[in-house]
């Protein structure tokens, strides 16, 4: 089993940044890819961002330009630098394996809250 804990977030002001950080514990050496992925009130989760082992990553529309996802592998970690943000990306940002862009893992951490204010 793999762990995810997210942290990072706060408040920020619209066209600030952010640095989220995902710290994968326990059987780490099975992941493909991990994903950031956010939800905001009343809505559908959705994805953000996602990195593969090898180092390949993809954008949903709404970051492409603004986020950007890496990784350190020795530290088990996966960073999301969020920058020019607008108070429409105030969610709860979680990170997650990847599976696909229409079937998302079933179990979730508690996420770390990024609020953004107008």
């Amino acid at each position: 089993q793999v762990q995810f804990v997210e942290s990072g977030g706060g408040l920020v002001q619209a066209g600030g940044s952010l640095r989220l950080s995902c710290v994968a514990s326990g059987s780490t050496f099975s992941i493909r890819a991990i994903g950031w992925y956010r939800q905001a009130a009343g809505n559908q989760r959705e994805w953000v961002a996602r990195i593969y082992t090898g180092g390949t990553t993809n954008y949903a529309d709404s970051s492409k330009g603004r986020f950007t996802i890496s990784r350190d592998n020795a530290k088990n970690t996966v960073y999301l630098q969020m920058n020019s943000l607008k108070p429409e990306d105030t969610a709860v940002y979680y990170c997650n394996w990847w599976l696909s862009e229409s079937l998302f893992p079933s179990s979730w951490g508690q996420g770390t809250q990024v609020t953004v204010s107008s």
